[in-house]
């Protein structure tokens, strides 16, 4: 079934589609244009879902926002849904944003835009960038020979966007010659351009689309001819491809990448032999073979020292200590004893399970400086170009579990956020990688919060302790993928990935994305605070949580070697595994805060830590499993899950103790 992306927009709006190739900067010109903020990231598949929003001083102009795209004849789901958001929208206007470094690719798309009929503006972003590699575009030949305006940009900065929307209003529908294609697929696409209803938009286009034997165009074709023409049209696509060789849509691309060449050639300029900036240096180093190790532990160091020691330790002591411990919590406490005369509601709000004396407590005091120093790191990382080159260092470690290097960028994204990552599966080429990346997402990949909690608890464990912890999820992780490379059905692809330029982090890119992010955790997250206490406090209240914690006592403290208290942050933990996180961070606090913690302890830290890390999906990403997955498969990874990461984790509790005991 088709998906209607704008149909919640009133029909009479004027609307305007960002378009461009993965990683061009199409979210920070939208953010520009709307003044909202959508998620902008240094490396593609930052945009999956359509962002939408109004044209800043003009009600009645929607601004849409799309995925990445190469080719409008789709290889990918993400180009399957920004090609037909176009054919939903004959009369948009677009914005295509190109990178001015890799000018044959933007063309090639310019010219299926122009194909396709729309009147565009073409926004040439990174100008600065192509500056520095000695790149010089005449942006008036260009703009002739393409017939569209032409608007060299530097997004980030905000130079030359303030052109923008006044180009696109003096755009004046699109004469296009044409792309000169060999006859026979000329003759073949007109005759099945005739086939279609007069008045249907893109006929050009979509008979290419048809003669390159894209398949997801049956819809559009459905739509455009009647039933009993379709064999017509299926013998001209056959007809055609006889007389040649090779496949048409093979030939199709060919001529439009020659085409896109030759102008490219006829309006950039190149200077030999710049030598390579700090940063290029920087970034090659960062995906080589040993240099790239070397950078790799020393951000790892700088994240450990900020996020484990000032974020888990100095800033939660001033908080949890003082701000809650001496102040916050005393005031609650003596006003609600004043104010509120039951016990049962005194209890619920400062009591041991209460709102303000433990979800409060555990979100603001605990969790929140830990992920918010996390935030920041991760946000330096992202603006800087860092996490693809990571992925490309990882890729060959990918590749021996069988399955596309590309599928790292999703797994690098949940250490984010789960629920975000899963969803980007859907830059994966194949059905089987998405299933197997969503499996191990849910089952072993912290998000941000519950990293930030873990990297705190690691801060007081000694670096062998340490090893042990990222060895073991990292070998699941592995095994799991391998073995499921070899059980799910189907193929992989190719891994290809475009490295985007090492930059200087902008201070106020990492100040709006830490925003951003602490306002998501304080929205979704800290709610479910609430709601795991408030389940506690219930669970306390008529005695079943002194129940459970004795039935399930010889699992967890028979089979995992943990206190029974633990239980407690299991059962958070279905809600969310950093609640889940922030309980065993407090269950082990006194230990940690001494600095000198036995090994038996150690051991239960390391135990806890694995089992929370492999534990359920938060609720959000078990939801989000099923939009993406349906509900079987989200069904069968829980029931997978849960029984497997306490196995696991009884038996490293069962091996660390005749080893190290």
């Amino acid at each position: 079934m088709r998906h209607h992306y704008n149909s919640t927009l009133p029909g009479n709006q004027e609307k305007i589609i960002l378009v461009g190739n993965p990683n061009v900067g199409k979210s920070v010109i939208f953010n520009y244009l709307t003044g909202r903020y959508v998620n902008v990231s240094n490396y593609p598949g930052t945009t999956v879902e359509i962002a939408s929003g109004r044209l800043l001083g003009r009600k009645n102009v929607t601004v849409l926002d799309t995925p990445g795209v190469n080719n409008l004849i789709p290889t990918s789901e993400d180009e399957v849904v920004t090609r037909n958001i176009l054919f939903e929208n004959p009369n948009a206007k677009i914005f295509q944003v190109g990178d001015s470094r890799n000018l044959n690719r933007v063309i090639l798309l310019s010219l299926q835009l122009k194909e396709m009929g729309f009147p565009f503006v073409l926004c040439l972003n990174m100008s600065d960038e192509s500056t520095d590699r000695g790149i010089t575009i005449d942006s008036q030949a260009l703009s002739d020979m393409l017939g569209v305006p032409v608007v060299q940009t530097v997004a980030i900065r905000r130079v030359g966007l303030n052109k923008l929307v006044p180009a696109l209003d003096a755009v004046q529908g699109n004469h296009f010659p044409g792309i000169e294609y060999p006859p026979a697929i000329a003759e073949g696409a007109n005759s099945i351009s005739s086939i279609f209803e007069d008045k249907y938009p893109f006929k050009t286009s979509l008979s290419m689309m048809i003669l390159a034997s894209d398949l997801t165009v049956k819809e559009w074709v459905q739509d455009g001819v009647l039933r009993d023409e379709i064999p017509d049209l299926n013998q001209h696509v056959r007809e055609t491809q006889t007389r040649f060789q090779i496949p048409v849509r093979e030939i199709i691309t060919t001529v439009r990448m020659k085409a896109a060449k030759d102008i490219a050639q006829r309006v950039e300029t190149k200077e030999e032999s710049r030598l390579p900036s700090l940063l290029t240096t920087l970034g090659n180093w960062s995906h080589h073979r040993f240099g790239g190790l070397v950078i790799g532990a020393i951000i790892l160091f700088f994240m450990y020292e900020f996020v484990g020691v000032f974020g888990a330790r100095t800033l939660v002591d001033i908080l949890e200590q003082t701000v809650f411990g001496a102040w916050l919590i005393p005031f609650f406490t003596k006003i609600v004893n004043i104010l509120i005369p039951l016990q049962l509601v005194r209890d619920l709000l400062v009591g041991q399970y209460g709102m303000l004396s433990m979800a409060l407590s555990y979100s603001v005091a605990i969790v929140l400086p830990i992920v918010g120093t996390f935030f920041i790191a991760f946000g330096v990382l992202e603006d800087s170009g860092y996490l693809p080159r990571l992925a490309v260092m990882m890729n060959r470690f990918f590749k021996m579990m069988g399955l596309n290097g590309k599928a790292i960028l999703p797994m690098v994204l949940g250490l984010g956020c789960d629920t975000m990552a899963t969803m980007t599966t859907r830059i994966l080429d194949t059905k089987k990688e998405r299933v197997i990346i969503t499996l191990l997402l849910a089952l072993g990949v912290p998000c941000s919060a519950q990293l930030g909690v873990i990297l705190g608890m690691l801060a007081a464990l000694s670096p062998a302790m340490t090893f042990v912890w990222a060895g073991f999820v990292v070998m699941v992780l592995f095994v799991v993928g391998f073995l499921s490379s070899r059980i799910i059905s189907g193929q992989s692809s190719d891994f290809i990935l475009e490295l985007p330029p090492m930059r200087m982090p902008k201070f106020s890119n990492i100040v709006v994305k830490t925003l951003a992010r602490i306002e998501w955790y304080l929205r979704e997250a800290v709610p479910l605070f609430f709601i795991g206490t408030f389940v506690l406090f219930v669970l306390d209240r008529i005695k079943l949580l002194s129940v459970i914690e004795s039935a399930v006592s010889p699992v967890v403290v028979g089979f995992l070697g943990l206190p029974s208290k633990a239980t407690e942050a299991f059962l958070v933990g279905f809600l969310r595994r950093d609640y889940g996180a922030a309980g065993l961070y407090d269950l082990f606090r006194p230990h940690m805060a001494t600095g000198a913690i036995g090994m038996e302890v150690q051991i239960q830290i390391v135990v806890a830590m694995i089992a929370i890390t492999l534990f359920m999906p938060c609720i959000a990403n078990f939801f989000m499993i099923i939009k993406e997955r349906g509900l079987k498969t989200a069904i069968g990874m829980s029931a997978f899950i849960l029984p497997f990461s306490v196995v696991v984790s009884g038996l490293i509790n069962h091996i660390l103790r005749i080893t190290l005991l």
